[in-house]
């Protein structure tokens, strides 16, 4: 183990980690934690990175790849991600490949010998692939120096998406004859999930870096009370040159909102496990290509997908926990330019969900994680704080009002709900704390549904008391209180409402509580792009389908809109643009510079 560890002492300081940085991405300076996180690599320290999606954490194990002697492993989930990550590094003059099920053996064979021969510096694989002994006896050959799994949260049983390929890394890297130096890289996780990961790759606490779960370029919001269909209709026409992915819990629900859309004209396709696979790949290129603009797809979507330019994201269901739906909504705006996460809620989402727990096959420990994971979805519909504040505050960090999500830019005037919400806390405790909110609600409404007369509820006091108030409106107010902390569910498996200290408080008449009223709400649409910006994407878009590769992969949209307002005229100045290191610069930025100064030279009247 010495011996391959002494060779960190090996690798060259003709380049450092600036120099590579500005080289092969173009960008004269680190995002916070990037550089500790290198650093700490170079030194040889297993290390696990938190960072927001759109922070940059592929450039943590890639620039050290760089620098290191011999091969760096990178675990990734999906077949596309790894593609995408390997054409957009080839691009800029990285010596990168994968290994994966859609290749034949005779690819496979060439790609490694390539790996044994030095002659690549990042190799990536599904995690499954180490399963293999064949596959690791080959390894053993090789001098893996780092090995980095991206998202590590998949390690932990208490993450939203936990796979046993991912557990079996803890017992299968260490076998690595070279021991290679361990980063383990997420956008989500709690402290609980976090520390597990540490614990199960052998990473020391104070080798966690977390840069913060703030994403202060995406507006949150959360929509209630409109009819779905028409809210995605109408916003989708209004950002229609806007890429957009929208999420459904089912496979009915995406292939439904999938047909509306292309009925009316709108570029858009589905993606879901229930397609073929030739179907799924044509469709998830299209939208990487940017030949839709607009793909309505399940949960098997997305997890990686380095698509930089996405405008938004929107839920037509809640997913089942806080964590999955940051993660999908943070596909938005990894570009760095403004975007928005749109929720559209209705309680029976959360029924869907459920369902789903009820009918899985996890354990029973798991399902109480799952269950959990389902009510902090529900207490982040229904609060009226800062959105993107109760998201941080859930992974365990705080931040200021972010000012721009749909709470924060709510100006109703509160009301006072201080005695509806006595009623209901008062119903509760008289139910002796044994039954859930929709009891509860058809008690406090007045119902005659089966289970209220066959246990006698019609004889409590509180029955009826809120009879000019609709059961499933009385639910919408116990969610709000639960969400408020005047209500609990100290087991989400078995959702009985409890009364805690605070609505305790309350019940004694020792304060008051408010709450804003629904509203409808209108979609805000992204302004159009200017006419150059448009000239440039052209141009981007004629030079990735000659490549073969998404149009993301030649310049971000956030660096095409550099060039936009700065007016570049020189291809030095071109450097000073963020995205454009030295190897595109040489392959794009003559013909970039070329529309630049014809947009430029045009007369004055004709920019108008």
């Amino acid at each position: 183990m010495l011996k391959f560890k002494m060779k960190f002492l090996e690798r060259s300081f003709s380049l450092t980690p600036q120099d590579i940085l500005e080289k092969y991405y173009g960008y004269t300076e680190f995002r916070p934690g990037q550089k500790q996180i290198i650093d700490q690599i170079l030194a040889g320290q297993n290390t696990l990175a938190i960072m927001p999606t759109g922070g940059g954490k592929s450039l943590c194990y890639q620039v050290p790849a760089l620098l290191l002697p011999g091969l760096t492993l990178v675990v990734s989930p999906l077949i596309s991600l790894m593609k995408d990550q390997v054409d957009s590094l080839r691009d800029s003059g990285i010596h990168a490949g994968f290994i994966n099920s859609s290749q034949s053996w005779e690819e496979t064979r060439q790609i490694l010998a390539a790996a044994a021969n030095g002659e690549l510096k990042l190799l990536y694989i599904a995690p499954e692939r180490l399963e293999q002994p064949g596959f690791m006896e080959r390894l053993q050959h090789l001098h893996v120096a780092l090995a980095a799994i991206d998202e590590a949260h998949c390690i932990s049983q208490w993450g939203h998406d936990f796979r046993k390929s991912y557990l079996a890394l803890s017992s299968i890297l260490p076998q690595i004859q070279s021991q290679p130096t361990i980063i383990a890289l997420t956008a989500t996780a709690t402290t609980e999930v976090a520390q597990d990961i540490m614990a199960r790759l052998d990473v020391p606490p104070e080798n966690e870096v977390k840069t913060g779960f703030a994403r202060p370029n995406l507006a949150f919001k959360v929509v209630k009370g409109q009819n779905k269909n028409n809210f995605i209709l109408k916003y989708v026409k209004a950002n229609r040159n806007s890429a957009g992915i929208i999420y459904a819990a089912t496979r009915k629900k995406a292939e439904q909102i999938g047909a509306m859309l292309q009925k009316a004209g709108i570029k858009a396709a589905v993606y879901h496990a229930g397609l073929p696979e030739d179907v799924k790949k044509k469709n998830q290129e299209d939208f990487l290509f940017d030949r839709l603009s607009v793909i309505v797809a399940t949960n098997a979507f997305g997890m990686g997908i380095d698509k930089s330019n996405v405008r938004y994201i929107i839920h037509a269901q809640a997913p089942g926990s806080l964590e999955a739906y940051y993660q999908e909504a943070g596909r938005a705006g990894r570009d760095g330019s403004n975007a928005e996460a749109i929720l559209l809620y209705a309680a029976q989402d959360m029924q869907i969900q459920r369902l789903f727990a009820e009918n899985s096959d996890a354990d029973e420990k798991h399902k109480e994680v799952i269950y959990h994971n389902i009510q902090s979805m529900v207490n982040y519909v229904n609060t009226q704080t800062c959105l993107q504040k109760f998201i941080v505050n859930y992974f365990g960090q705080d931040m200021e009002d972010c000012g721009t999500c749909s709470n924060c830019t709510d100006d109703r005037q509160e009301t006072d709900i201080t005695v509806t919400t006595q009623k209901i806390l008062s119903c509760v405790m008289r139910m002796h704390q044994r039954y859930g909110r929709k009891l509860v609600a058809q008690v406090l409404a007045g119902s005659k549904a089966k289970r209220v007369l066959e246990l006698n509820l019609t004889e409590l006091p509180t029955y009826g008391i809120m009879h000019d108030t609709k059961a499933n409106q009385i639910e919408e107010l116990i969610d709000y209180l639960t969400a408020s902390g005047y209500l609990t569910m100290p087991d989400p498996q078995y959702p009985t409402l409890h009364v805690t200290q605070l609505g305790a408080d309350i019940l004694r008449g020792q304060g008051t509580v408010t709450r804003k009223v629904a509203i409808i709400q209108n979609n805000s649409a992204n302004p159009e792009d200017s006419e150059l910006f448009e000239r440039l994407r052209a141009l981007r878009y004629e030079l990735a389908e000659k490549q073969g590769v998404p149009p993301y992969v030649i310049f971000s949209d956030q660096t095409l809109h550099e060039m936009c307002s700065q007016l570049p005229d020189e291809l030095e100045q071109m450097l000073e643009i963020k995205g454009v290191g030295q190897q595109k610069l040489a392959k794009y930025g003559q013909q970039f510079l070329t529309v630049l100064d014809s947009y430029r030279d045009k007369e004055p009247s004709d920019l108008v």
